[in-house]
């Protein structure tokens, strides 16, 4: 195990964070390994996560009438993304305290290189739970039963890899139930429409963080964690062609089962069509043997699943 702690690099930042991010520049010093523990310095896992949020905002939009009410639905998920995003990050450094510190790209992370303890993580995890559990309860019954469900999903995840080689899938599961939260929040119950968004965003994640994935390729195979990098190898862009089509098929599906007419309709499969052609374009750089590539696709998936939000946000708004 890797046992360097506290060098002068693990004090200034993290390896695979941005050049340059903002709690590096701005933030004050002794904020800093809490804001790296949440990954506020790696703000792209905070989109991914709330850009099915937004998605089941806008769908349920299309299926019933827009409100006032879905602006604060929309800042509130915004909110309880960076929250719950950066308490699902410290639980999975807890848990991945170990395997962290073996691996080149995640040794500089605040626990293994020291900058913050395991209880201190756990001080900060419960914190970020209950600020966001104030946000949910603004968000009606039906979104709060569905928030506290997520809470095994997040809890389990940071194990999947030690057990599956599809822990992508347990990911997805986590990050996209946003979809059925705002929905939920809209209408008070699920429907086909969110299904089929959630399954289309559980795609969509097995595509990106696949991607994700070959950064650790070798590492995770001398420690023994699995992922579908490793399960795919060689074949990924196929398998990555695969999860992306079915991700552009299904969000047409669930654009169908809203109910969208007319200019609605056609608003939708327009931002589906952006998405598919943006998977397609990632697809055409993609090589799995060069990590910083992989990095840079991967935080493109934002503008992708952005793409998405906005086109279902106009489509509800007519």
């Amino acid at each position: 195990m890797h046992t360097d702690r506290q060098t002068p690099e693990a004090q200034r930042s993290v390896a695979d964070a941005p050049p340059d991010n903002w709690v590096d520049r701005h933030a004050p010093e002794s904020w800093r390994p809490w804001l790296r523990l949440s990954r506020a310095d790696r703000p792209i896992g905070t989109w991914l996560l709330l850009l099915p949020c937004w998605w089941g905002i806008g769908l349920a939009m299309i299926a019933d009438r827009p409100t006032w009410r879905d602006l604060w639905i929309a800042v509130a998920c915004a909110l309880g993304a960076i929250l719950m995003r950066g308490a699902g990050c410290t639980w999975n450094d807890i848990s991945d305290r170990d395997f962290d510190a073996q691996v080149s790209r995640t040794r500089s992370r605040p626990i293994p290189s020291g900058q913050v303890s395991v209880l201190g993580a756990y001080l900060w995890l419960v914190a970020q739970c209950l600020l966001g559990f104030v946000i949910l309860l603004t968000l009606g019954s039906a979104a709060i039963w569905l928030g506290v469900a997520s809470l095994a999903l997040v809890a389990i995840y940071p194990f999947a890899k030690r057990f599956t080689w599809w822990p992508q899938v347990f990911l997805g599961l986590a990050f996209n139930w946003g979809v059925l939260l705002a929905w939920a929040a809209h209408l008070g119950g699920i429907a086909l429409a969110p299904v089929l968004a959630y399954l289309a965003g559980i795609a969509w994640t097995i595509f990106y963080d696949t991607i994700y994935a070959h950064q650790d390729a070798e590492d995770d195979a001398l420690i023994g964690v699995k992922s579908t990098a490793r399960l795919f190898g060689a074949d990924s862009k196929r398998w990555l062609a695969r999860f992306g089509g079915a991700a552009v098929v299904l969000l047409a599906l669930s654009l169908l089962a809203a109910g969208a007419q007319g200019i609605a309709l056609w608003l939708g499969l327009a931002g589906i069509a952006g998405f598919a052609l943006h998977l397609l374009w990632q697809l055409s750089r993609f090589d799995m043997n060069d990590s910083a590539g992989c990095l840079r696709l991967f935080r493109a998936n934002r503008n992708s699943g952005l793409i998405v939000a906005l086109f279902l946000a106009l489509a509800g708004l007519v």
